[in-house]
């Protein structure tokens, strides 16, 4: 960017931007709530498109920590 277009100051602080070891702790404490949730879904086959729903979003969180 030239220096004659750039504002004085840049319109984000650093208290804005979420860290590494954030996003895994973040990301650790919705992979335990969604485990809960399963759990408490058990086996009960009325509910099985919400516990696939679960298992796929549960699997991508582990992946999406798996690469921080």
């Amino acid at each position: 960017m030239d220096a004659g277009k750039r504002i004085a100051a840049d319109d984000w602080t650093d208290q804005d931007l979420l860290t590494k070891d954030e996003a895994r702790e973040r990301i650790a404490e919705e992979i335990e709530s969604e485990s809960a949730a399963l759990a408490a879904l058990g086996a009960d086959p009325r509910v099985q498109a919400e516990v696939q729903l679960r298992e796929r979003r549960l699997s991508a969180l582990k992946i999406a920590l798996s690469h921080l």
